[in-house]
């Protein structure tokens, strides 16, 4: 798929355009879902021209990765967000240079995530992962658990909770896309029954992310549809395909 500035702009344009008619067609209020841009495996060209073409929220899964474009890209006012797998030992970085994470799966992690952040930064940004399905390369927190995590993390000073994500099988079905997007939906709404207050669902991708605005979601996650699909190894040694 060609990257140059141009296409990328009218890639963005295009989803921005469903995500209003999505928007619309499922009566959520105009601009409650934020485009986050999923640019690992990206080269900062791309992630340049789609800044320049208004958009300013990218999803990194790679650190290393992540923190040579964050360098690179220092002059522009990205949004960061971090949306891979985490380990212990990186955790710090992570919390000293992301605004938000959307993959803690565990009190463990939030807790080093609360207690690294600088305090001159804002609290970070949190969304529980649930995993709702059995696949192997897909992590998360068990939904019976979810309620007491998110009651631990919530005392946490350095993080704010601010949501649930979920990464679901991929189907083409559109009714059982929003049936597992409703799933998340539907915990939320627990979480709210508890006294616990969020305001985020980050669900849904390239190729369901209709499915996930019908049934809340606020930020979606797409990159192939915005910059073509790249199959490199990235700089954790991983290899990546969007």
């Amino acid at each position: 798929m060609d990257t140059k500035p141009h296409f990328i702009a009218e890639c963005l344009a295009e989803i921005r355009d469903r995500i209003t008619r999505a928007e619309q067609a499922y009566h959520r209020p105009p601009h409650a879902v934020t485009l986050l841009a999923v640019s690992k495996a990206q080269p900062e060209q791309s992630l340049r021209a789609a800044y320049k073409a208004g958009q300013r929220c990218f999803g990194e899964s790679y650190l290393q990765e992540a923190s040579a474009k964050m360098t690179a890209l220092a002059d522009l006012a990205i949004d960061w967000h971090f949306i891979g797998r985490m380990q212990a030992n990186k955790t710090r970085q992570i919390a000293e240079s992301f605004s938000w994470v959307h993959g803690v799966d565990r009190l463990k992690i939030a807790q080093r995530l609360s207690d690294q952040r600088p305090g001159h930064l804002p609290p970070l940004n949190i969304c529980l992962q649930i995993k709702l399905s059995d696949e192997p390369t897909k992590s998360g927190a068990d939904p019976d658990t979810l309620l007491a995590m998110a009651r631990d993390i919530t005392k946490l000073t350095g993080t704010r909770l601010r949501g649930l994500s979920v990464i679901p099988e991929p189907t083409s079905n559109f009714a059982a896309q929003r049936k597992v997007f409703g799933i998340l939906r539907a915990a939320a709404e627990r979480l709210a029954d508890d006294g616990i207050t969020i305001d985020t669902l980050s669900m849904g991708m390239s190729d369901d992310f209709e499915a996930a605005i019908a049934e809340g979601a606020t930020i979606v996650r797409v990159g192939a549809a915005i910059f073509g699909e790249r199959r490199i190894t990235s700089g954790d040694g991983l290899v990546c395909s969007d």
